[in-house]
């Protein structure tokens, strides 16, 4: 089998903020997303999304429909972003070639048959996968790291230079909203001062880490949270009850990932400090 997949089932945020640590990482935290020769999914009961990686070596990886998707296809009633975060590879969609470099993403419409090959299988490609349902069909787009829209934030003296690259708000989709943030040298802060956003879920993967490096990722109720350690190319899930932050001890990179009723970027309830416990 090249194809393997668990679950995640829904947690509420009383039960979470009584889980210890090996219960916190069981339920949130995602490892081996990036296996050689497979793709590797989590199929979560939050907002129905999908995380994955797919290591296409010499053979090609065809996506294909896991038992919770339900249907013969896995983009059946789905669509999809794959961001690729390794070496050159290419997506066929339906018979058409779509190549990405590092820190190029790709989004495929409801409905379309998808694999991945890698340009060299001694240093291949490592797709990213996200996925939701979706009621219509947008069409398939690649969005590579200079087209993406750019925000630069975040100072130097708190610890939080950054660039956010925005994919999916320059295309249409139906309920992805996915994005990129590279932390600058010196800087390991993301996302904090914290918000929620009630009416979606987010997932994160941190990359871009030395191998003894780690990112100390913030979540839970503002006033209950909890954290969990995270290492290069691993990733986190996150209600939408959860703030969502991070502290690495070097800067680091994380791809961020939404699904849920609203796609508004700025659609988030703010969390002050004074409000964190």
């Amino acid at each position: 089998m090249t194809t393997e997949f668990t679950s995640r089932f829904a947690i509420d945020p009383a039960a979470a903020a009584a889980m210890g640590t090996d219960e916190l990482r069981h339920n949130f935290h995602l490892a081996n997303l990036f296996e050689p020769g497979k793709i590797s999914l989590t199929y979560t009961h939050y907002d129905r999304m999908v995380v994955g990686g797919a290591v296409p070596l010499g053979q090609p990886l065809a996506l294909e429909a896991i038992k919770p998707v339900g249907t013969q296809s896995f983009l059946e009633r789905r669509e999809l972003v794959a961001v690729n975060i390794g070496g050159e590879g290419t997506v066929v969609v339906s018979g058409e070639a779509h190549r990405l470099n590092t820190r190029d993403m790709l989004y495929v419409g409801l409905g379309e048959e998808v694999s991945f090959t890698s340009a060299d299988a001694g240093k291949p490609a490592k797709f990213y996968l996200l996925s939701a349902p979706a009621h219509r069909e947008c069409p398939t787009r690649p969005i590579t790291l200079d087209k993406a829209k750019r925000l630069d934030l975040g100072r130097p003296e708190t610890s939080n230079e950054r660039s956010i690259f925005q994919f999916t708000t320059t295309i249409e989709t139906c309920q992805l909203v996915v994005g990129m943030t590279q932390l600058a040298k010196g800087s390991v802060w993301n996302t904090m001062p914290a918000h929620v956003h009630d009416r979606r879920m987010e997932a994160y993967l941190y990359f871009d880490l030395a191998e003894t490096a780690r990112v100390f990722h913030f979540m839970g109720e503002p006033s209950e949270t909890r954290h969990i350690l995270i290492a290069n190319e691993e990733a986190v899930l996150s209600p939408a009850w959860s703030i969502h932050s991070g502290c690495g001890t070097a800067n680091y990179a994380f791809i961020w990932a939404m699904a849920g009723d609203n796609v508004d970027y700025t659609d988030v309830d703010p969390v002050t400090m004074g409000e964190l416990r």
